[in-house]
């Protein structure tokens, strides 16, 4: 069994994965528009270039994401995307990537468990949260 986030966005998913792409060395495995669905689904004609479906990797690890069907976006809640970084050097680099342009909820820095550790939420309104754990953690 694999579980993987499907993170939802309204309208900017591609420009969102091209970011993570830039940001976090993501790689773009796929991305499906609406425009390759079934000819007979009901899509209006300015979501056709929309991301219907993608999936990026980071360091191995399987995200996915779509544009939400006009209507159904909700701003995510009650969840974060969490990358656990070795370096905090590296972290503190990505942390200030994924929060330029959004919300720092936690200003990166070091805890009691961990090297460095931050809290934002993008500016795709995606919540993140960057962790470089001590030994053992």
């Amino acid at each position: 069994m694999q579980v993987n986030p499907y993170l939802f966005f309204n309208g900017n998913c591609e420009e969102a994965l091209k970011y993570y792409q830039k940001v976090l060395n993501a790689e773009i495995e796929a991305i499906l528009p609406y425009e390759n669905g079934p000819a007979d689904m009901p899509t209006p004609p300015e979501w056709k270039k929309k991301v219907m479906h993608a999936k990026i990797t980071i360091d191995g690890e399987v995200i996915m994401a779509s544009d939400a069907f006009p209507g159904h976006f909700n701003p995510p809640q009650g969840f974060a995307v969490s990358l656990q970084v070795g370096d905090p050097g590296d972290a503190a680099l990505r942390f200030r990537a994924l929060s330029d342009g959004g919300t720092v909820t936690m200003p990166f820095a070091k805890t009691f468990f961990s090297k460095g550790f931050g809290m934002c939420i993008d500016k795709f309104g995606t919540p993140w949260m960057v962790n470089s754990p001590l030994e053992g953690m």
